[in-house]
């Protein structure tokens, strides 16, 4: 369903955001499943566009090569789960940021047919719209824009990723984030990264003790007093990492990344 104003997507969205629990009604569940498969409907570069819906299950199927076209470092921090950064083009200013059309051959081993879903950040950014141009015109006949971009599938769908160069940035950088360890208590208290906080996989999921999850929130564990705040996610291995970082975005933490590698690949990045 396409809506007509940008302002009203983005307003609903905020809503949305703040209404997913474990426990939604059905009505909340139906406002999702609007959004989920609106676009933006602005004119572009004459690319079609896909619903967060239909990114999913893009993803799901894996019948799109789906590439994020900002920043590397952008990318490396948080980026939709299996999407690939491609290089810049040379000489071009930040301003003007656009990614290799030449990258992206390189990518797809020159097959100008492969299905590409391109995004960036969110209804007003132009580096999608401006890489669509540029493949339209080296003559590649499958591309699509999730236009919405990077801000609204947070909204959504909540979990992204980060790689090892963003997990170094942040920890160096940010010093507001929140890295939650989400092994066993007893593997935590073996030895954790510096500053990290313990939310253990096993009190999280469905099915299990979840009040685990309430009582971070009341014990400060998570940040209840600003949900902007970024939360990295870490576990054994990324599959653990994952369920979590799922489970956290659905209590409308909407800044939430989680670490696909090791406990021991990302104590190396942190030390």
């Amino acid at each position: 369903m396409r809506l007509s104003r940008m302002s009203a997507l983005v307003c609903v969205c905020a809503l949305v955001t703040c209404s997913i629990s474990n426990d939604r009604t059905a009505d909340e569940q139906d406002s999702v499943q609007l959004i989920g498969q609106a676009v933006s409907a602005k004119p572009g570069s004459g690319v079609a566009e896909i619903s967060t819906e239909e990114l999913e299950q893009i993803l799901q199927d894996r019948s799109a090569l789906v590439l994020d076209t900002r920043p590397h470092r952008e990318w490396s921090i948080s980026h939709i789960p299996s999407a690939i950064n491609v290089a810049p083009q040379p000489g071009i200013p930040m301003a003007l940021y656009t990614s290799d059309v030449a990258e992206v051959g390189r990518l797809v081993d020159g097959d100008k047919s492969q299905p590409l879903v391109l995004y960036c950040n969110g209804p007003y950014c132009g580096k999608s719209k401006r890489v669509a141009v540029a493949l339209l015109e080296e003559g590649y006949t499958d591309v699509r824009r999730y236009q919405l971009g990077a801000p609204v599938w947070r909204a959504l769908v909540g979990v992204m990723v980060i790689e090892p160069d963003g997990v170094r940035y942040v920890f160096a950088n940010d010093q507001t984030a929140v890295w939650i360890d989400v092994r066993d208590s007893s593997e935590f208290r073996g030895g954790s990264i510096p500053g990290a906080r313990n939310l253990p996989r096993s009190g999280v999921l469905p099915g299990k003790d979840v009040g685990e999850v309430f009582a971070a929130k009341n014990d400060g564990r998570l940040p209840m007093e600003d949900h902007n705040t970024r939360i990295v996610v870490f576990g054994r291995d990324g599959g653990q990492a994952s369920e979590v970082a799922e489970a956290l975005a659905r209590e409308a933490f909407h800044n939430v990344a989680y670490f696909a590698g090791t406990f021991e690949e990302i104590r190396g990045l942190t030390e």
